[in-house]
């Protein structure tokens, strides 16, 4: 198993922590591989009752590792992302989040999945889609507004804004902040309070929760997919990553110039 993500099992909760964080747990796709991995075990590993979420360090997850990226094919066809985007969608167990520091790109949207979401004050959440001129992923186009809204999602997806721990409690993004210090002790638990419960009771319920909700986020994942795959390289999308590399602000008015130079 990779020494990316961490597991260990203790009476019935799953602790999984995402581990690189010199990159603040930036996911590259050997995390993504075992991620999901992870997940796909945990929904039929009898022993495992509640999955409890965490990074390492000071960080929940930076989102995608920009320096990761390949053109290679996966051996077997399925990217590591879209095999990992499908198992938290499908899992069926209660999902228990403690997430402090950064939580941006994949590392919010991960947290669209979670059932409960304890977050620590220094939390810094972002959904960065459109600065980088791509789309929401990880089947966030509908999750988001399933939690906060269509108003409050269009607003935090358009505008790729910061979001802090209290406004994310304003917004419902969250089940309750603690300070960093308390929060793994808070999530661990309320995590042990759930898997006190049976199993069977626990998946059934979780089932019902998300059934009417379920086909519209497979969906999602295809549809996502199609615009990333789309705006992934574009001139937009090189100017976003060449601007982060070079610790500047990207220029996308110099797109709409062009775009106003060309004849009708």
């Amino acid at each position: 198993m990779s020494n990316t993500v961490l597991q260990e099992l203790d009476d019935g909760v799953l602790t999984v922590t995402f581990n690189r964080p010199d990159k603040k747990n930036a996911f590259n796709r050997e995390q993504w591989t075992a991620f999901d991995q992870i997940l796909r075990n945990a929904n039929t590993d009898k022993r495992v009752a509640v999955v409890l979420l965490k990074g390492a360090g000071d960080s929940f997850c930076s989102g995608a590792d920009l320096s990761d990226f390949s053109n290679s094919e996966p051996a077997d066809g399925v990217e590591p992302f879209d095999a990992c985007a499908e198992a938290l969608i499908e899992f069926q167990k209660p999902l228990v989040a403690a997430a402090k520091g950064i939580a941006v790109g994949g590392g919010a949207t991960i947290l669209l999945h979670c059932d409960i979401v304890y977050v620590g004050e220094s939390l810094r959440m972002k959904f960065p889609f459109t600065s980088l001129g791509l789309v929401p992923e990880l089947a966030s186009s509908v999750q988001l507004a399933n939690i906060v809204g269509q108003r409050k999602a269009s607003e935090i997806m358009l505008s790729s804004e910061w979001i802090n721990a209290d406004r994310a409690r304003q917004l419902d993004l969250i089940t309750d902040i603690y300070s960093d210090e308390q929060l793994f002790d808070k999530a661990t638990s309320k995590a042990k309070e759930l898997a006190k419960w049976p199993v069977s009771s626990l998946v059934a319920t979780k089932v019902l929760l998300k059934k009417t909700n379920l086909a519209t986020l497979r969906q999602a994942l295809v549809d996502e997919k199609s615009e990333m795959l789309r705006l992934a390289g574009s001139p937009e999308n090189r100017e976003a990553i060449t601007a982060i590399f070079e610790r500047r602000q990207p220029d996308f008015a110099q797109f709409r110039k062009t775009a106003e130079a060309e004849p009708a």
